[in-house]
């Protein structure tokens, strides 16, 4: 082989390696940034793109994903004269890669050096208290500042958080004392205003209970009214039935009379001392007495007995008392018989057939008694 052909083949393969070399490849969400001759050129996006050898070169390779830097804790001074520690974390993100190349030299720290001066701006503005309930508003204010100062260097402040405050130690100790003691007068509301609805919710509960106890011992006492009133009602109408009944039947003067004989016959059968006697049935008394004397005093003794009464007073329902004369009692003559005549006795004189007056008089007091056919 000639020397000719093969430096031909040598300079060949430098050519090819030399374009193979030149040949680039920009991946998702980058960006090259080309110089031609030490000069900007052009941007260079996604694909594949070919450098002219010795005259281009690749200035600055750019992220545009959204990128997060956390900064370093700042020593910050309240209104109020608190010193506290404050961290902040950045969310930012690359729209230009020609203005982040050629915009500001070290741009993170650029953003760290304007946080931190725009963070303490803010705190020196606003007291303790409102630096820990604010955070979402100081947040807004320093993504404001950061995002219209980065703004000509090709970067987008997305969002700024504050991440840690950090106040002495002492303040934080007469934080939580207060916050104990802020605690503590929440739960002695609590407690109180839960007693307070417990207590009248009692008080409620015994009022109803007293008005149900009281509607139903007046629906009682209404109902027992009634119930008398319907037991009043009913018995007085049974009783005028009875007397309508009693009156359509007509009863007989005879009827009356064994009726209010049955009644003195059960009057008799209890041991009262005294015997009321209607005056249908005076003429009953006569006969009583007689049987009485014919069956049981029969055999008299020789002392005189004392004369009978049957005493009828007046009774409440205006029926007339009766008072039976006295009936002659046998005196027993010698011997123990009785004889007909008269016997003498100490101021007295007495028929000597007793016996037999008796019986008469038994014998009229039942045939006026009788029935009548």
């Amino acid at each position: 082989m000639s020397p000719f052909l093969i430096g031909f083949i040598i300079v060949l393969a430098l050519v090819i390696l030399i374009l193979i070399a030149n040949i680039k490849i920009v991946p998702q969400a980058n960006a090259f940034v080309i110089e031609r001759f030490g000069v900007y050129y052009t941007t260079w996006h996604t694909g594949i793109h070919m450098k002219v050898p010795f005259m281009d070169r690749i200035a600055r390779r750019v992220s545009l994903k959204e990128q997060v830097v956390d900064f370093e804790p700042q020593s910050v001074i309240t209104r109020d004269n608190v010193s506290m520690q404050i961290d902040t974390v950045v969310y930012y993100q690359i729209t230009d890669s020609k203005l982040y190349a050629y915009g500001v030299e070290r741009p993170i720290m650029a953003i760290e050096t304007l946080c931190a001066t725009t963070l303490r701006n803010i705190i020196g503005e606003l007291e303790l208290d409102n630096t820990l309930t604010s955070r979402d508003k100081i947040n807004e204010r320093i993504r404001e500042i950061l995002d219209e100062a980065t703004d000509a260097w090709g970067i987008k402040v997305k969002r700024v958080e504050l991440k840690n405050i950090l106040p002495p130690r002492e303040i934080q100790i007469a934080m939580e004392k207060q916050m104990k003691a802020e605690r503590e007068r929440r739960a002695r509301i609590l407690d109180a205003e839960g007693e307070k609805t417990s207590q009248i919710l009692v008080a409620e509960g015994h009022k109803e209970a007293a008005i149900l106890r009281a509607e139903a011992i007046k629906e009682t006492k209404i109902r027992e009214a009634q119930g008398e009133a319907e037991a009043i009602i009913a018995v007085q109408t049974a009783f005028a039935d009875s007397l309508r009944m009693l009156n359509e039947a007509a009863p007989s003067d005879r009827v009356i009379a064994l009726k209010s004989l049955e009644t003195f016959a059960q009057v008799a059968d209890g041991r009262a001392t005294k015997i009321i006697i209607p005056s249908e049935i005076q003429s009953m008394a006569g006969l009583a007495t007689a049987l009485k004397e014919l069956v049981i005093d029969g055999n008299v003794n020789n002392t005189p007995k004392q004369t009978n009464e049957v005493k009828t007073p007046t009774s409440g329902m205006g029926v007339p008392s009766m008072q039976v004369s006295p009936i002659p009692q046998a005196m027993p003559v010698q011997g123990g018989n009785i004889g007909t005549g008269f016997v003498s006795s100490p101021g007295v004189s007495q028929p000597v057939n007793a016996q037999a007056d008796l019986r008469a008089r038994a014998q009229a007091a039942l045939n006026n008694n009788a029935p009548r056919q």
